[in-house]
């Protein structure tokens, strides 16, 4: 945990400072005074969140010779929508923890939380409206409705047993994808590359938040509680099938499809059941099959930086996908 930390600090050190920026700007756009608001806010900000997304922002925008102080607004901007997602997806799934303390919801129950998830979105477009770029917020509101689009798709196919591979992904494209994707956008539309530029550095955001999310659905069966910050198998818990799930049942439904009826379909969970899932997926080497392909898509977020002339950017950038897939956390 500690090298991959630091391999991140390592990336991150070009806009280190302007990521201590965002980290202002957030604090003072959370300012209210209902005294709530920056006291939840301030506990989310400390939580130890990777700031990945803002950070994507930031160095597309560099890389695109643009150093304004707008590139900042948008990735505070882009903090406020990530955060929004967050609390409400944690109410939704009913998790208690989130970056190894209690989800806000937790401490401060349901119906305050629905209401600073709501209150963090309408934030957002506020802030983004303080500058003179209907096109930005345009982009932002349409990530932001395809994200809400994926939450709700996402519980319409809790409990179903035969997701195809197609439909998990289409999942991950709505609700972490698109946003990683306006990222690089908004960094190349800052700097006014030409329209591929942008649409390369979409495309480099994109792949790089398919990538990540499926670590995360490798890492819900495989890293240590503690690292995670939440408990493992929390998808089979909340009746979600994930990749791994999804390539098990492919290979052996004989044996996979009852256990994983009982276990997401019918929410039998029991640490009986969570030892014999993983047997069968060690025996099949899904978690492997399932890792392979988020290694395919952080080989094509890279690939869509080629036409790109050397940088220091597009060495952090370069980087960033190989930290997505070695993470443990």
């Amino acid at each position: 945990m500690e090298n991959s930390s630091l391999d991140l600090a390592q990336i991150f050190e070009p806009i280190r400072a302007d990521l201590a920026k965002v980290d202002r700007e957030f604090a003072h756009h959370i300012q209210s005074h209902v005294d709530l608001i920056p006291k939840i806010g301030q506990y989310i900000q400390t939580s130890g969140g990777k700031r990945i997304r803002p950070a994507v922002l930031l160095m597309a925008a560099r890389l695109s010779g643009y150093d304004g102080d707008r590139a900042i607004l948008y990735a505070a901007v882009v903090e406020f929508i990530h955060t929004a997602t967050l609390v409400h997806d944690d109410i939704i799934d009913d998790s208690d923890l989130r970056r190894g303390r209690l989800a806000v919801h937790s401490r401060w129950g349901n119906d305050i939380t629905v209401l600073l998830g709501d209150y963090l979105y309408i934030k957002s477009m506020g802030m983004a409206l303080t500058v003179d770029s209907l096109e930005l917020v345009r982009l932002l509101c349409e990530v932001t409705c395809r994200m809400i689009e994926g939450e709700l798709y996402q519980l319409t196919k809790t409990g179903v047993v035969d997701l195809t591979e197609e439909e998990h992904l289409e999942i991950i494209r709505r609700k972490t994808a698109y946003l990683f994707g306006g990222c690089g956008q908004i960094g190349g539309i800052l700097g006014g590359l030409s329209e591929t530029q942008q649409l390369a550095l979409r495309d480099y955001g994109f792949n790089l938040g398919v990538a990540f999310q499926l670590v995360d659905d490798v890492l819900d069966y495989t890293a240590d509680e503690d690292v995670l910050g939440k408990p493992v198998g929390g998808d089979i818990r909340e009746g979600k099938m994930t990749l791994p799930a999804i390539y098990l049942l492919q290979k052996d439904s004989d044996r996979a499809r009852p256990l994983l009826t009982s276990l997401v379909q019918d929410r039998s969970f029991s640490a009986a059941a969570w030892t014999e899932l993983r047997g069968l997926m060690t025996e099949h080497r899904v978690l492997d099959q399932a890792y392979a392909r988020a290694v395919s898509f952080a080989e094509t977020a890279k690939n869509e930086l080629s036409s790109f002339p050397p940088s220091q950017e597009i060495d952090a950038l370069m980087a960033l996908p190989d930290y997505v897939v070695s993470r443990d956390r």
